[in-house]
């Protein structure tokens, strides 16, 4: 497990040194919405597939996936949601 962990993390590390951003303003048409969030539901068809195998640490590692790109899209506020948690302590 933790050899996975560290190949992920260097893995970051490494996009984030290299990466370069796009300047000006961005476009997030629909369709690339469409795309990502069929990205999303795989991640999480995957990650109730590894739990149900018992591989509990890739099934962590796919809803991680799937929330990440949530939380992208919402940020770049193409969705708009409240994570249950999140909704649950204002009330």
């Amino acid at each position: 497990m933790e050899a996975l962990v560290t190949k992920y993390i260097v893995s970051a590390e490494k996009v984030l040194e290299e990466m370069q951003r796009t300047k000006g303003a961005i476009n997030v048409t629909e369709e690339s919405v469409d795309n990502i969030l069929g990205y999303v539901t795989a991640y999480l068809e995957d990650a109730k597939y590894y739990k149900a195998q018992e591989k509990f640490e890739t099934s962590l590692t796919s809803v991680a996936y799937c929330e990440g790109l949530l939380d992208a899209l919402r940020l770049l506020g193409a969705v708009n949601f409240e994570w249950p948690a999140k909704a649950e302590r204002k009330k």
